[in-house]
């Protein structure tokens, strides 16, 4: 085989431990095709550039390892990009990597020419277009890396189609892994054990990449020691369901300790009543613009700031909390947890009725009580009202929602990636009949490298959060637009290869759902539901 830029990109991603590309092929890209076939890479290909970046992201955020997605120049970069945005909110560790127009055409009018990293770079960390071989080879190691460090991301890089199937380069220096700084540590002890020596009520907000992995097991023996712990990843923010009541509790807090998680709209930029006016907030941050951010909205309440990531600010806490005063107040950790799993009574009573559309909460609890038999399970909740609902009544080891960007439509190649990643447990993916169209041909890809997930289609025959909204704020006379017909997608996706289920009684679910997720083929349930506005979970 030639040694072309395209061969060297192949062997830098196997090299760099990557299992599987996803991908949408095009003009530009059949030479690294060509090469990903010659290192023996997975290429799963999918029908929508934008599933390729979902199951990227998805790849990272379940691994922790970067994924990789790859589409073609001009319309397949654009289809592609609103998928970094949701990417970007996630903390999702990928690089996607795009045809681009050729060097020497450029300023032309060449085939797909157009600006692609100016379009990317609004929802990446990075991303440009190297001119020369050499630059396009030390590119794939530098996207590689910097996805990981910091505050993990996407990455983005255009391949000029001329140099990916021109001669290749020499190889680039190896990029060298930043190392925690000492004396960032030493500092973020002394500041901790003051302020958690004067703190009575002290509570840590973690970001999207700080619940996951490593990150949130050590993140929870901090509960034991007395400070409770919340997650924050939703676009509902403070009214996320799957908090219960916590933003009830929230404005108690003295002491605010934000750990990867940005200063923004989700937690009311810090700003009162959400958050008491002489509550102090300490900042963990990894990389400087969060900081800067942080540093503009807390103003002079911001006590304290650190530059580190998630994993090397646990050992601190943990040092100091055992050389404080602080002893952790049993009271106050009782209060949040009370709050955040508060879900009202009658949900466990509720009728899901023999005939018509189900309860959304009488829907989930069958679906909880039959995934609980299994060890270990994914959970992809997808979608506006519904995906709040699925949020507020499932629990799941591993789990993966659209994120603060508040998009919709992610959830089957999220299902996909997430399947393939995790094979040897089930993935259940919870979508609208809304959400469900954006990809719904995405189970061609799953029929086709044969990924048993299984799609839950609650069909309420509307776009329900829009709706609501209409119906909240300006009446029932004036509904447009939002209303879907109630299709029986069992029917429609049968064609693609899939295990189907139409479940139109209550009584029928149970066993549509057991016999979904043990088919071991891609499987959809479509079950109509009663389309009721998200969970409003004050108890108040």
């Amino acid at each position: 085989m030639p040694n072309r830029a395209a061969d060297q990109i192949a062997q830098a991603l196997s090299a760099a431990g990557v299992t599987h590309v996803f991908s949408l092929s095009g003009n530009q890209i059949m030479s690294l095709y060509d090469a990903l076939f010659e290192v023996g890479m997975n290429i799963i290909h999918v029908r929508h550039e934008a599933a390729a970046v979902h199951m990227a992201d998805a790849w990272g955020r379940i691994t922790g390892t970067p994924g990789v997605a790859l589409v073609t120049a001009g319309p397949g970069h654009a289809n592609a990009v609103s998928a970094l945005f949701t990417a970007r909110g996630c903390d999702a560790p990928m690089i996607m990597l795009s045809g681009h127009a050729p060097t020497t055409l450029l300023g032309k009018g060449a085939f797909q020419e157009m600006d692609q990293a100016a379009m990317a770079a609004p929802a990446c960390k990075a991303a440009w277009t190297p001119t020369t071989t050499e630059a396009l080879v030390a590119a794939i190691p530098r996207a590689l890396a910097m996805a990981v460090s910091g505050q993990p991301g996407p990455v983005q890089i255009s391949m000029p189609v001329n140099l990916l199937e021109g001669p290749g380069a020499p190889a680039p220096a190896p990029v060298a892994k930043a190392a925690v700084d000492a004396g960032s540590v030493h500092a973020a002890v002394e500041q901790l054990q003051s302020l958690l020596g004067d703190a009575q009520k002290p509570l840590i907000i973690a970001g999207p990449n700080a619940m996951r992995g490593t990150n949130w097991t050590e993140l929870q023996t901090l509960r034991a020691l007395g400070i409770p712990v919340i997650g924050a990843e939703s676009p509902r923010g403070l009214k996320d369901p799957a908090l219960g009541a916590f933003a009830e509790v929230l404005p108690a807090a003295d002491l605010l300790i934000l750990i990867e998680k940005p200063l923004d709209f989700t937690i009311a930029f810090g700003a009162s009543p959400a958050i008491a006016e002489n509550c102090k907030i300490f900042d963990v941050q990894p990389d400087e613009a969060q900081a800067r951010r942080s540093r503009a909205n807390a103003a002079q309440r911001l006590c304290g700031q650190v530059q580190l990531p998630a994993g090397a600010l646990v050992p601190a806490l943990q040092t100091a909390l055992t050389t404080t005063a602080y002893t952790g107040a049993a009271s106050w950790a009782a209060e949040v947890d009370a709050a955040v799993s508060y879900r009202p009574s009658g949900w466990s009573t509720l009728d899901d009725r023999a005939a018509g559309a189900m309860h959304p909460a009488a829907l989930f609890a069958r679906v909880q009580a039959h995934m609980d038999q299994f060890d270990d399970w994914t959970l992809i909740a997808d979608g506006g009202e519904v995906g709040q609902w699925a949020q507020a009544c499932l629990q799941a080891p591993v789990r993966l929602i659209n994120g603060v960007g508040g998009s919709i439509g992610s959830g089957v190649p999220l299902a996909i990636a997430a399947q393939i990643a995790r094979p040897e447990v089930p993935a259940i993916v919870v979508v609208g009949d809304g959400t469900f169209g954006f990809h719904i041909a995405e189970l061609d890809t799953a029929a086709r490298y044969g990924v048993p997930i299984t799609v839950l289609v609650c069909n309420d025959a509307k776009w329900n959060a829009e709706y609501q909204i209409q119906l909240r704020d300006y009446g029932a006379n004036r509904l447009i637009g939002c209303e879907l017909r109630p299709t029986p997608y069992a029917q429609v996706c049968a064609p693609f290869g899939v295990h189907a289920e139409q479940v139109d009684r209550a009584e029928q679910f149970d066993a549509a759902l057991a016999r979904a997720v043990a088919s071991t083929m891609p499987a959809v349930v479509n079950v109509a539901l009663d389309g009721q506005a998200a969970p409003n979970l004050a108890r108040k």
